[in-house]
């Protein structure tokens, strides 16, 4: 369990300061708009991770066009 909580601390965090941004904290929908945002982070990680070659690739023939 520890090593999941490594995992899901730095996506919270980042979670809680982007919900700042759009939902005071002590709102009563904080955490279900912080939830919302951490799924979509933990998306977006798993798209890179799954992508990750076909990324590199388009990054690469990106910056060899004139």
């Amino acid at each position: 369990m520890p090593v999941i909580s490594w995992l899901l601390t730095p996506i919270m965090i980042a979670a809680a300061i982007v919900a700042g941004w759009f939902v005071a904290e002590d709102a009563a929908n904080f955490g279900v708009v912080q939830m919302a945002i951490a799924v979509l982070l933990i998306t977006a990680l798993v798209a890179v991770a799954t992508f990750w070659r076909q990324i590199l690739a388009w990054f690469k023939t990106f910056r060899r066009s004139p």
